[in-house]
Order: structure tokens, then sequence, then C-alpha cells
């Protein structure tokens, strides 16, 4: 249950910021964080998380609300590299860097309720004692500790 987007033109950073957002929540959570980031990247990661959820949906009959982004990632693609005229006859590399955004989702365990306990009985309900540890206390020395320096003395002039 997974789904990709190749060559997106996106910087891989700037889509891994949005990625990290998403990543451990539960679809309809997921949706909501990326419907109010204001990023570039987040549009894209919707298409791509919209996809994955139509593939378990389709493909293994898996509810939208059960799931939740097990992974998401983003891989740098290749680079388009442009030119720009600068000054004195120079050119200026721009780099146009593009992305591959990969969503994986898995089924949320089950939580099942507890089963319920029998009622304690006033013999239960009354703990052991527990034995106390004494604590050692140690004396640190201070090694580190650098000594007092002592005032230089005068000098006595010699009278010639």
């Amino acid at each position: 249950m997974r789904a990709e987007a190749k060559y997106v033109r996106i910087s891989p950073r700037k889509a891994r910021l949005v990625a990290e957002h998403i990543r451990g929540r539960s679809v309809p959570e997921a949706r909501a964080v990326l419907a109010f980031t204001s990023r570039e990247a987040a549009g894209a990661l919707e298409k791509v998380l919209h996809s994955a959820v139509s593939n378990a949906e389709a493909n293994h009959g898996l509810a939208e609300d059960r799931l939740y982004i097990k992974s998401a990632y983003v891989d740098g693609g290749p680079v388009l590299k442009r030119w720009r005229a600068r000054a004195r006859g120079r050119v200026a590399r721009i780099r146009k860097r593009t992305c591959h955004i990969t969503v994986t989702l898995a089924e949320a365990p089950v939580v099942q309720a507890p089963p319920k306990t029998q009622p304690k009985t006033a013999a239960a309900e009354e703990e052991p004692k527990r034995e106390t540890a004494t604590k050692k206390t140690t004396t640190a020395k201070k090694t580190d500790a650098k000594p007092k320096r002592k005032a230089p003395a005068k000098k006595k002039e010699a009278a010639t």
C-alpha cells in the first residue's frame, strides 16, 4: 500500500520538511495537516497520499480510517542544469532540482479492551513491605581544581 511520485519539480530539502509533519499520523489527521500547510510541497504530498489511499482501498479493501502513514520520504531526483549570464561574459549555474516522493501506508493495529479483573480482597490490597537500600555516599576529591596562585614577591632594588 504505497504510492510514488517521480520527477516532481520541488527541491528535496523543501519537500522533506513537509514529509516530516505527516510521518506516523493517521490518514485523516495527515490530510488535515497538509490542507493547512502553506508550502508548495504539501500539494504534491497530498496527491501522493490520495493515490496511496486509493491503492489500499482498491487492492486490499481497507478503509481510510484504519490506515496510518508508516513512512513518508523524499529522495533526490535528477537535477536540471541551466545557465544565466553574468557580468564580463561569465555564466552562473542554476540547478533546478527534482525529487521522488514515496508514501507507504499500513493498517493501524486494533486496540482491544483489557479483560476485566476480579475485585481485590482486603489481603491482596496490602502491599508487601519493601526493603530500602542504603545509599553509599562518597566524597569526591577535586583533582581538577587549580591551586591558588600567590602574589608575586616584590624585588628589592639594589642601590649602587
